[in-house]
């Protein structure tokens, strides 16, 4: 359950609902979203609503009857709109093409890769890890530091937003010093004290729903950041583990459907790891632009063959380029604009 407490609300009023609350025996949080703030009950709680609507500040009570609630359209039923500037917008009718190299490996390899993107299309996301979270020990975990140093470089030189994978806490703040888009991970989704450091930072926050996550776990993590003060989460559908050993994973349309009715948050897709095959990435990628969402991350190498990370699902320059105007058409076709 969600209290709102009004713009002309007072630290009594909050103090009044506290003490209401403790002695209900009922655990209630301060959250402050958006200069608003709100006081968060577990949604289990049902009790008399009445008082609380009676009390002088209170806007509203929202009963979302979820366990994830400042997600969903029951607290917030309009689309959360996050401008990044020049042209970046997630929530407003756009298909935002994020691109670029799985993980940052040389100077040379970034260059090339943005000075195509840039030229060719005016991509103006750059997606590229310099942190990798790998399964193996002994595969390829970037350059970290120098990695974001390169990314800066791109920036400084292609005028482009960087998008980057944070794994743990320990380099949080140096990923936040260069990334315009924090990108949370498959295998950090359930790094509660991850989620929550990003929760008090003020930049978006790219959350990918891990390969063995249900709509309901994902939703609760979106919460754990939201509920920390940062209402810029942007969810992200990457496909999830089957019984299927032919493709990497399977990209769960369904639920990336479903969260759209129930989340307010944007949603973007990542062909590229669920299907796990450079081949049939511009095919997913159609599917997932015809859904109408708010953005898509596609990995493309000037050398796929030799990338030193995810190698067999990296687009060449050539299939990217094929790729991109059927997807301008289908963004067409379903009301949206594709902005690459």
């Amino acid at each position: 359950m969600i209290i709102k407490l009004s713009q002309s609300s007072t630290e009594a009023t909050l103090n009044t609902l506290t003490q209401w609350f403790a002695q209900q025996g009922v655990e209630v949080r301060k959250v402050v979203l958006e200069n608003q703030v709100l006081l968060v009950t577990s949604s289990k709680w049902r009790g008399d609503t009445s008082y609380l609507n009676s009390v002088e500040g209170v806007e509203s009570v929202v009963d979302t009857g979820t366990e994830y609630q400042l997600c969903t359209r029951k607290f917030q039923n309009q689309d959360t709109v996050i401008d990044l500037g020049g042209g970046v917008v997630f929530g407003r009718g756009c298909t935002i093409l994020m691109a670029g190299p799985c993980a940052v490996e040389s100077e040379e390899q970034v260059m090339r890769t943005a000075e195509f993107l840039r030229s060719k299309f005016d991509i103006k996301v750059f997606r590229a890890g310099a942190f990798k979270p790998r399964t193996s020990p002994y595969s390829f975990q970037g350059l970290a530091d120098e990695g974001l140093r390169l990314l800066e470089k791109v920036r400084e030189n292609f005028g482009m937003k960087i998008i980057t994978e944070v794994k743990d806490t320990t380099h949080l703040d140096a990923v936040a010093d260069v990334a315009d888009i924090i990108q949370i991970g498959t295998k950090a989704m359930y790094n509660f004290s991850l989620l929550a450091f990003c929760g008090q930072l003020e930049k978006p926050i790219v959350l990918k729903r891990g390969f063995m996550t249900t709509i309901k776990e994902f939703l609760q993590a979106a919460d754990f950041i939201m509920s920390n003060g940062n209402s810029k989460v942007i969810l992200c559908e990457r496909g999830i583990r089957s019984f299927e050993p032919q493709t990497r994973f399977c990209l769960d349309v369904c639920a990336a459907a479903l969260v759209k009715e129930l989340s307010h948050l944007p949603i973007v897709l990542d062909p590229s790891h669920a299907m796990g095959i450079a081949a049939q990435v511009p095919l997913v990628a159609q599917s997932a632009a015809a859904l109408g969402i708010d953005g898509l991350l596609i990995e493309t190498h000037p050398d796929p063959a030799n990338a030193k990370s995810d190698k067999e699902q990296a687009l060449s320059f050539e299939q990217f380029s094929q790729m991109v105007p059927v997807l301008d058409r289908i963004c067409t076709a379903v009301g949206r604009t594709l902005v690459a």
